[in-house]
């Protein structure tokens, strides 16, 4: 319930690119036979998403699955993915000619049997019909670990058929696009699209059922209320009655009841409501009556306008209107009214300011509005709020992923080389795609590279700037020191260059929310990221410094003392964090790496910021340390929140006590390789995150040593606790998750699993696995099936001076890994030694229960070894 608490107040991204896969599109060209339209007008790159109606249903063949797409140009790229199955043939690159697409000119329903994409233009309109995932695979119970996606056959599609597609007619002299669209299938499977004529009002083109016979018809919707359906096209100047106000900068259709309303938020800042089968105007309303202090805007054109729809069946069709006023652009969020006589009003909800960056999209839910801004820097900027229940109107935080460190500091004991490599191949920071682009420069582009497995791609690359770097060398001496200068130079410009993809890769385009799983995704010009709860630690030390005033924001316990006192101590780790320079975080992290003591550590690098205390950081340090009244029981809080023992025993219905068909799907949730990804590097922002938080918990608690007395307000003995508890325990963790930081930055590569049933003794084997109890049951099976031997040799490595937990577990791996390396004698050593520990600990588990008293484990030791000895 504590961590229940945080869960809706931050938000983390994480990235979901594939390290080692580059995305493969099926490329398609449409030719409409169309020339380019005169003027040269380019839209914005935009992005967006659909998720299937039983998305949220665990037994469903679409759960977790959804469709994003992006446009850039005349290119629309549209990729199906699911996080419990690997989807084949799922990413197709639909080019088509000389026709830009508008900005979210994508829409994507689906029927019983269909999904039904929906194109615009600025010149044509299309429809793609695809088979519906439950048509491919009709069984109910889906086992495969992977299945074709709907895009499989989209190559045998006829795209140019005059049934799936048509030109939007335009009146004589007219050389602009519509710019705005929308489109919807309506009951009866025509196919809508709602566009904004540049010359003022509405187009609403109509193709038959993809399954009948007709034509394509025309309507057009004027503020006259006037309308007319055309067989043919008549133009507007004819007709007069035109208004640059009426220009519709965004559009939104729903379907209510028997009618579809089409919604209009146009350049004169009002909000229009159509009746599509009345074919008039039911509401007109100005916005700028809902936004304070608009004088001076209300003459002036709007652009960059936006409206959102949100249905539910608690509140009905809401409407948010986001009016881009400059310097103060504001959300409306408003609910629409039926009255009699058929007509509507809208009751306001709430106005909340949004922040001075330039939005980027938005997205409206029953209760919440998401925004995605860029910042004058170019940085990602996502936040979201309830736009009901807000409290003085404050966002919530979304800790976006920083870009990759600019310049890479590298250690004097460091090679130039593997360190730029570990910055470059480590997860969380570049894309296959990013580093492949940069190699393809570095060669020339002489030929294009195809899918590399992650390590020879490691190879190419190193091969590329060491090659770079002979190329230029024209003297035949150089001291170490000028060639690692060398090095140090011609890496970095490697690096340089795939920091430049990678920050165009990373290019925000739009948000995707899921209604049924209420996963929300980051959309980006060459990935997808996923945002995912924060926990209650990692949203204290990411928070900014504003939202760290209240109790409220400190969800790890329920005192309000002990709250007020977390808030102060984790101000002060903040600026410890600031204050730590780069050469010393690097000292304290290969201390880690060496197995030396991390409170030896740690007071090294305190000693080093009292003696270069230049902008006396230490002493606003103390200066806080006096507000903490009982630093004690905030320390104590927040190592207990850092703790990864969990509770194992079963709670409730699990996966051993439901059927058959929900444990199989059970065991396919979250399967596919991207949530694999998604999962992986979690873990790793998650121990990154609180390396640092332990490691300058452990530099503040060195420096309450150093303090005394004088800072303990509560007296007692606390500082006997602080010495003999907190800082062991925080030493430990930091151990703990540097370790978790390790392994989960190690490429995972497949390893043989009959190696051990070729080489290793069957009933050694037999009697390590069938023991019950063995808390490493899964773990190494797990580790073996997906881990390098030196990886698990460096885990075995990095545990042993302080974790004595689950040693024959360890002895067992070890063996493994010397086994595989063709040291037998060593491996077999290890095997005994695990077979020895796994009997000990079988043993003093039965002794546990045996007798009435309590026996504590000194005591069942010790009766062991005499048993033993006798």
């Amino acid at each position: 319930v504590k961590m229940a608490a945080v869960l809706e107040r931050s938000f983390i991204e994480i990235c979901g690119f594939e390290r080692e896969t580059l995305p493969r599109f099926r490329e398609i060209t449409v030719n409409p036979g169309l020339n380019a339209l005169p003027g040269g007008v380019k839209y914005p790159d935009s992005a967006g998403g659909f998720h299937y109606e039983e998305s949220g249903k665990l037994l469903s063949i679409t759960s977790n699955r959804c469709i994003h797409w992006s446009t850039s140009g005349d290119t629309v790229q549209l990729v199906e993915q699911s996080l419990d199955t690997n989807l084949l043939n799922n990413a197709v690159k639909l080019k088509i000619t000389h026709c830009p697409l508008l900005p979210g000119g994508v829409h994507i329903q689906e029927t019983l049997n269909n999904v039904i994409i929906l194109i615009v233009t600025n010149q044509t309109v299309h429809r793609l019909v695809l088979p519906h995932p439950t048509r491919m695979y009709r069984s109910e119970l889906v086992t495969e670990l992977q299945m074709q996606s709907i895009f499989t056959d989209v190559g045998k599609l006829s795209l140019q058929d005059p049934a799936h597609s048509a030109v939007i007619p335009s009146p004589v002299g007219q050389t602009a696009g519509p710019t705005a669209s929308a489109a919807w299938l309506s009951h009866q499977g025509e196919a809508h699209y709602a566009l904004a004529s540049p010359a003022g009002g509405i187009l609403v083109i109509t193709l038959p059922p993809h399954d009948t016979q007709g034509s394509m018809t025309v309507l057009e919707l004027k503020r006259s209320s006037v309308m007319q359906r055309l067989a043919g096209w008549m133009p507007t100047a004819i007709r007069g009655e035109q208004s640059p106000g009426d220009l519709a900068l965004s559009l939104a259709v729903r379907e209510l009841e028997d009618d579809t309303f089409i919604f209009a938020l146009c350049q004169d800042h009002k909000l229009r409501m159509w009746s599509f089968r009345d074919q008039v105007c039911l509401m007109e309303t100005d916005m700028l009556e809902y936004m304070p202090a608009c004088r001076g805007v209300k003459g002036s054109p709007g652009q960059g306008h936006r409206l959102r729809l949100a249905f539910s069946p608690s509140t009905g069709l809401c409407l948010a209107v986001y009016l881009a006023v400059p310097s103060r652009g504001q959300f409306t969020v408003l609910q629409l009214v039926a009255t009699d006589n058929n007509r509507y009003s809208l009751d306001h909800i709430s106005s909340l300011f949004a922040t001075q960056e330039t939005l980027v999209d938005f997205a409206l839910t029953s209760t919440d509005i998401w925004g995605l801004w860029l910042d004058d820097t170019n940085q990602t900027v996502v936040k979201y709020i309830n736009f009901e229940h807000s409290t003085a109107g404050q966002w919530n935080q979304v800790f976006v992923q920083p870009a990759p460190e600019e310049e890479v500091h590298i250690g004097a004991d460091q090679d130039p080389r593997e360190t730029y490599l570990d910055m470059l191949f480590s997860p969380l920071r570049f894309t296959a795609s990013a580093i492949v682009k940069a190699l393809q420069i570095y060669r020339r582009g002489t030929e294009r590279i195809a899918d590399l497995p992650w390590e020879t791609l490691k190879k190419e690359v190193t091969v590329a700037v060491e090659n770079e770097l002979q190329s230029s060398v024209t003297e035949f001496e150089f001291s170490q020191e000028e060639y690692r200068q060398l090095q140090v130079e011609f890496w970095s410009k490697f690096y340089a260059c795939c920091l430049q993809y990678q920050e165009a890769l990373a290019t925000p385009l739009g948000l995707l929310l899921n209604p049924h799983t209420h996963m929300v995704c980051l959309l980006k010009k060459g990935f997808v990221s996923f945002l995912l709860p924060c926990f209650a630690v990692d949203h204290l030390y990411l928070s900014f410094d504003e939202y760290l005033f209240s109790e409220e924001e400190t969800p790890v316990t329920e005192d309000p003392e002990v709250s007020r006192d977390v808030l102060q101590l984790v101000q002060c780790l903040r600026l410890v964090s600031d204050a730590v320079p780069g050469d010393m975080a690097y000292e304290m992290e290969k201390a880690l790496e060496h197995l030396q003591s991390p409170e030896r550590a740690a007071e090294m690098v305190l000693e080093n910021l009292l003696a270069n205390d230049n902008e006396n950081v230490i002493e606003d340090i103390q200066n806080k340390l006096q507000d903490i009244r009982n630093p004690v029981s905030a320390m104590a809080a927040l190592i207990r929140e850092m703790d990864l023992e969990t509770d194992s025993e079963p709670r409730g219905e699990g996966p051993l006590t439901t059927g058959l068909s929900v444990r199989i799907s059970l065991s396919q949730l979250y399967g596919s390789s991207v949530a694999v990804a998604v999962i992986c590097q979690a873990v790793c922002q998650m121990a990154m995150t609180r390396v640092l938080f332990c490691r300058d918990l452990l530099i503040l608690q060195q420096l309450y040593l150093r303090l005394g007395d004088n800072v303990f307000l509560a007296g007692g003995d606390q500082l006997l606790q602080l010495q003999q508890d907190l800082i062991p325990r925080s030493s430990h963790l930091l151990s703990s998750y540097y370790l978790l930081k390790q392994i989960s930055q190690s490429l995972a590569t497949a390893v043989p699993l009959d190696i051990m049933y070729v080489h290793t003794h069957p009933p050694m084997l037999y009697r390590y696995y069938r023991w019950p109890n063995n808390p490493g049951f899964q773990f190494p099976e797990c580790l073996m099936g997906n881990c390098q031997y030196t990886q698990l040799q460096e885990y075995v490595r990095l545990i042993g001076p302080w974790c004595q937990v689950n040693v024959g577990s360890c002895r067992f791996m070890l063996g493994q890994c010397y086994l595989a390396n063709g040291e037998g004698q060593k491996a077999l050593q290890c095997f005994q030694e695990a077979a020895t520990e796994v009997e000990k600990e079988e043993f003093l588990l039965r002794l546990t229960g045996a007798e009435e008293e309590e026996v504590t484990a000194a005591s069942r030791l010790q009766y062991y070894n005499k048993v033993t000895m006798d």
